[in-house]
């Protein structure tokens, strides 16, 4: 026979869900994983059995359904349902249960504390499982694009540009209106009105966004997903996005902590950095942030937490011909602790009142003081200091202190910081460019959080899954002793499962 022929469709044959699935599939490991845990004890809504009607459907079974899902890709719930009824894995992850798309949708959105709760389980099954370090810990942050475009997103100045138009074209309208009026053009006359009438509600919907969006005192406003906002993704690109943070252990780049703002990376470090010391139970570690996050009270909490940062230093400012050159920059400046003055490039020592300002930006709020010398006036290089008229002012912040202490770091571990890339911008990769969960489809910064974090989790599965392969996890899952952890089911299913492996590679070394 000149071809391989393949076994007639309807042969039959005995055969049972667990025959097809081996070993070391990853599946496996998803099924240990959720029946192992007690999710009601991670705030999971659960469905009790009605008195009457059809029961409910456990929540383990959707929890398994997603993991399973983004494990493959992030399918829809649409999709999902199909692969209930069509795929051999999910046939035997749910043992031939078929929840319809509704119930699978309504799950991850009813349920987003819940898996990030979930996340932060599994973050403390990895470092009992010895895979997380807990020493260096890297933190960075990537846009996701919102369910929301530019067109449903507004600031004031963007609402004044729409009020303008819709004036001018309404003004527009009213002359030919009057112009076709004392011509008696009917038609020409009722499609005009028609116009003006539509302008009309234009206006008015969006002197009620204005109102809003004064009310919500923020910056911007927008209509579809109102948590979404427009933040900077890279160079002069905006896009309408949330902003997922991630803290990634050195050990084996495994995510332990991750939740998600909207707003840029200046004002988010410590919350991510705090987060990853309690998600580990540590005493301090060494966080590697780039130089977005770069603010000296978010330095300050960390150093309170315990927390030691190593913050790239943003460039210093450039020289310019009427202002400061090079040479005069403040990083030039010696500032003296014990006695609390700045000693100049050219000796003189400049000096505070003790008395502490305010200083409110769009940003941020910080106390300083200001230091001067009288020998500024009669300083011949003054014109390459400062182009004040009084001399040179020094203000230092309430946060110099550790944020000088960041920067000695940063300057005396180059090596370590440069660490920092290959720990965790690979991880964003796999996400959007490989798994391409570069977007969300759900609304509400909450909901937002809870799919992020089921995304890293997914991530984390993965990579202990190659780290250590399937049954050497399942095996220290076993091993795990957690206050989250299921009774009696988990452990007759093991040893259920114990049995069948052993099974498996006696049939296995019989062929061989």
């Amino acid at each position: 026979m000149q071809h391989i022929t393949g076994i007639s469709r309807q042969q039959m044959r005995f055969s049972s869900l667990e025959d097809t699935i081996s070993p070391d599939n990853q599946v496996r490991f998803t099924d240990d994983f959720v029946e192992y845990i007690d999710i009601s004890k991670l705030d999971f809504a659960i469905k009790t059995l009605n008195t009457e009607g059809r029961p409910s459907f456990n929540g383990k079974v959707f929890l398994k359904i997603y993991l399973y899902g983004y494990l493959k890709g992030g399918l829809s719930s649409l999709d999902l349902e199909k692969e209930c009824l069509r795929n051999m894995e999910m046939q035997w992850l749910l043992k031939h249960i078929r929840p319809n798309y509704h119930s699978i949708t309504d799950f991850r959105k009813n349920n987003p504390i819940a898996l990030k709760n979930t996340f932060k389980l599994f973050v403390s099954f990895l470092k009992d499982a010895d895979l997380i370090g807990g020493e260096t810990i890297a933190i960075d942050g990537t846009k996701s694009r919102a369910h929301n475009s530019k067109k449903a997103n507004f600031n004031q100045k963007k609402i004044d540009k729409h009020l303008a138009y819709i004036e001018a074209k309404t003004q527009e309208y009213l002359d030919t209106l009057e112009e076709n009026d004392a011509k008696d053009n009917s038609n020409i006359i009722q499609n005009i009105q028609q116009k003006l009438d539509r302008l009309k509600g234009n206006k008015l919907r969006y002197e009620q966004l204005e109102e809003k969006l004064k009310a919500s005192g923020e910056p911007q406003i927008s209509t579809t997903d109102n948590d979404a906002r427009a933040l900077l993704v890279q160079g002069q690109v905006v896009e309408i996005s949330f902003n997922v943070q991630a803290a990634v252990d050195a050990k084996y780049n495994l995510v332990v902590a991750t939740h998600t703002i909207n707003k840029n990376d200046r004002s988010a470090l410590s919350v991510i950095a705090i987060e990853a010391k309690e998600n580990l139970g540590i005493e301090t570690y060494t966080a590697l942030v780039d130089k977005g996050y770069y603010n000296g009270k978010q330095i300050e909490i960390c150093k309170q937490a315990n927390i030691t940062t190593i913050v790239a230093q943003p460039e210093q400012g450039k020289s310019n011909e009427n202002g400061t050159t090079k040479d005069y920059l403040v990083a030039q400046f010696q500032y003296n602790q014990d006695n609390d003055t700045y000693t100049c490039p050219q000796g003189e020592t400049l000096k505070t009142t003790g008395s502490w300002h305010k200083k409110t930006t769009d940003r941020d709020s910080y106390n300083f003081k200001k230091y001067r010398t009288p020998k500024c006036k009669e300083c011949p290089v003054k014109h390459l200091c400062t182009s004040r008229a009084a001399g040179r002012e020094i203000d230092r912040s309430q946060y110099a202190d550790a944020v000088e202490e960041n920067n000695k770091r940063y300057h005396e571990n180059p090596q370590l910081y440069r660490k920092r890339q290959e720990i965790n911008e690979h991880i964003f990769g796999t996400i959007k460019r490989q798994w391409g969960y570069n977007h969300t489809n759900l609304t509400g910064l909450e909901k937002v959080n809870g799919e992020h974090s089921l995304i890293m989790l997914v991530y984390n599965i993965k990579r202990s899954v190659n780290i250590l392969g399937v049954p050497d996890l399942i095996t220290k899952l076993k091993k795990w002793n957690s206050p989250y952890k299921a009774k009696v089911l988990f452990l007759l299913k093991t040893n259920y499962l114990k049995l069948n492996l052993e099974h498996y590679f006696y049939q296995a070394k019989i062929a061989a």
